[in-house]
């Protein structure tokens, strides 16, 4: 059975001094998108290598999908608190969305060890 979600990728360019700021984004993200509706695979804030690169993952079963959690996101509390932190603090440079649907399905089931 082929899972027909879309995953939605965001990129952040993020200024490279402000890692702790994203990193509470990508926090508070963890309470408002699921509350919201979609399935939150995570935010992922520079580790090695960029120290200006990060990521938030996760899908929805359709783009009629993320219409409706975007409007739900906007409205929640915590999406509005979030949204602003972000325009307040300005640690994030440039964001990019992608949505991309799951091609190497179906997987092989685990084997019990």
């Amino acid at each position: 059975m082929t899972d027909t979600k879309i995953a939605c990728f965001i990129r952040y360019e993020i200024d490279p001094f402000k890692v702790e700021a994203y990193t509470h984004y990508a926090q508070v993200w963890g309470q408002a998108i699921p509350d919201c509706g979609a399935d939150l695979i995570g935010y992922f804030a520079p580790h090695e290598g960029s120290a200006t690169t990060a990521y938030g993952v996760y899908t929805l079963p359709s783009l009629a999908a993320y219409e409706a959690y975007r409007a739900r996101l906007r409205a929640h509390p915590l999406g509005q608190e979030n949204y602003a932190f972000a325009k307040r603090e300005q640690f994030i440079r440039r964001e990019d969305r992608i949505f991309l649907r799951l091609a190497s399905a179906p997987h092989a089931p685990l084997v019990p060890r």
